[in-house]
């Protein structure tokens, strides 16, 4: 079993931007969705090609929400930072 003053030492040397840390995590969601809404409208398009001007505007529109998020995730740990 480890002593456990050394496990407390070896906590106190971890170093770094909590941050950096938290844009990390918000970047993984806006990732996942930009990635199902081209894909997903890829899809769309090449099964209805008559309606590709419609797909694409709702792409347009679904990509900017997401983009969104994404920035709001970079901005919030450093505003309450």
């Amino acid at each position: 079993m480890a002593d456990p003053t050394l496990v407390l030492a070896a906590a106190d040397k971890v170093t770094g931007s909590l941050g950096a840390v938290a844009y990390g995590l918000a970047a993984i969601g806006p990732g996942i969705g930009i990635g199902l809404i081209f894909g997903l409208g890829v899809q769309a398009i090449a099964r209805q090609p008559e309606a590709e001007q419609v797909a694409f505007r709702y792409m347009i529109i679904g990509f900017a929400l997401a983009e969104a998020l994404a920035l709001i995730g970079f901005v919030v740990p450093f505003v309450f930072s």
